[in-house]
């Protein structure tokens, strides 16, 4: 078992209606001018976008506006977004939406106040010394971006996306109200879901076997979030499992599920160089990586993928065959992935075969010019990350 420092400094206000009380929220962390950033059409169409600003109106706080984050969020509006909240004097990051405008507003929030190109930031040149608050009104849940310390930008030139994690970059408050969700489509609904299961599985697939509680929780969390999702794509306006999988998202990426345990984070590293690469939904490319990474894996620990298929998949264990019963964990997943329309290889999800090509190019970047590796249950270098890509294509 792993030390650990366990750190979620974030005020979750839930409920039917919760967003009735963003005014008051923003004054308590200190908020007297507002950057109010948002995607596109959902939150002006749903209202939202309207009265969240009226409330802060109300509550004598002034704000601007910045709309236009899209999935895989771009690093030149997040440029535009520091120039504008340094013209305008904001002092607080209110992001309406899900992971992709939370993860914008936080490296807005990062660039205001460090001198210094954000960029930089991602790239691991240097670390920013302050932030700006940071809070979400949630909208779609799945990137945990409304607890968590992390952000992920796509810089366009060269279609780099590229993490950043510090804690001071944990949201001040997170407004959830499940009701927001009820229009999700479905195709959103499931990829959210398996990012915010595939969180927890990055935690869970560990060579750590000795912090019981923690792989408990975990699985508790994959079991909960496959029941559901089911029921949510049935009945998309089912309020008790709305919540479930609203809270899921929070409880999968704030660090519960990774206490005293090394973590992986491999699956998400190669699924980045695809979304940077084709712009895919984040969700459905790590279904599509995932089940190639378990199986080039799973003997650096095959008891815990004994545990997931018989603990989390219901796969009878054979005891005479570990490795069968592992395998029939990574099956029983890839069914899941398809029963709730996401893909489970590379080529479900783009349409067409990758080439060898482009291949190639995202193991250069993924390993940084093959100077770097990723994962924590085995230690990729670029020749496994090309063995995964194959295998998943």
């Amino acid at each position: 078992m792993k030390d650990f420092n366990y750190y979620a400094p974030t005020e979750v206000v839930f409920g039917k209606q919760s967003e009735e009380q963003v005014a008051q929220l923003v004054k308590k962390y200190g908020g007297s001018k507002v950057l109010v950033h948002y995607g596109g059409k959902s939150a002006i169409r749903s209202g939202l976008l309207d009265k969240i600003c009226g409330l802060l109106s109300e509550g004598g706080i002034e704000y601007v506006t910045l709309g236009g984050v899209v999935p895989n969020p771009r690093l030149s509006l997040v440029h535009e977004g520091i120039a504008l909240c340094k013209k305008e004097g904001v002092d607080f990051i209110l992001a309406i939406g899900g992971g992709s405008v939370i993860d914008s507003g936080k490296a807005i929030a990062m660039g205001v106040v460090n001198d210094e190109e954000v960029w930089n930031f991602y790239l691991g040149l240097s670390s920013p010394k302050a932030s700006l608050p940071v809070a979400s009104v949630l909208t779609i849940p799945a990137a945990g971006s409304e607890m968590s310390e992390s952000t992920v930008i796509t810089n366009e030139d060269g279609g780099v996306k590229l993490g950043y994690s510090d804690n001071i970059l944990r949201p001040k408050f997170a407004i959830m109200n499940p009701c927001r969700t009820f229009t999700l489509p479905p195709y959103q609904t499931a990829a959210g879901v398996t990012d915010m299961m595939m969180h927890t599985m990055e935690r869970y697939f560990t060579k750590d076997d000795d912090m019981d509680l923690t792989t408990d929780l975990a699985e508790a969390v994959l079991r909960r979030m496959k029941t559901a999702v089911f029921a949510v794509l049935r009945n998309p306006e089912d309020y008790r499992h709305r919540s479930q999988i609203m809270w899921g998202g929070s409880v999968a990426h704030w660090g519960l599920t990774g206490c005293g345990v090394e973590e992986d984070w491999a699956t998400h590293q190669l699924e980045h160089e695809l979304s940077g690469m084709f712009d895919v939904t984040h969700g459905a490319g790590l279904a599509a990586i995932w089940p190639s990474w378990a199986r080039y894996t799973m003997h650096e620990n095959l008891s815990r993928f004994v545990r997931f298929a018989v603990n989390v998949m219901d796969v009878p264990n054979d005891f005479s065959d570990p490795e069968g019963t592992a395998l029939q964990g990574i099956e029983a997943m890839e069914r899941f992935y398809h029963a709730i329309g996401m893909p489970i290889n590379i080529k479900e999800l783009i349409g067409r075969d990758i080439t060898d090509e482009e291949i190639t190019e995202m193991v250069r970047k993924c390993s940084r010019d093959y100077a770097c590796t990723c994962g924590g249950l085995k230690k990729l270098e670029a020749k496994d990350m090309e063995a995964i890509y194959k295998m998943a294509r």
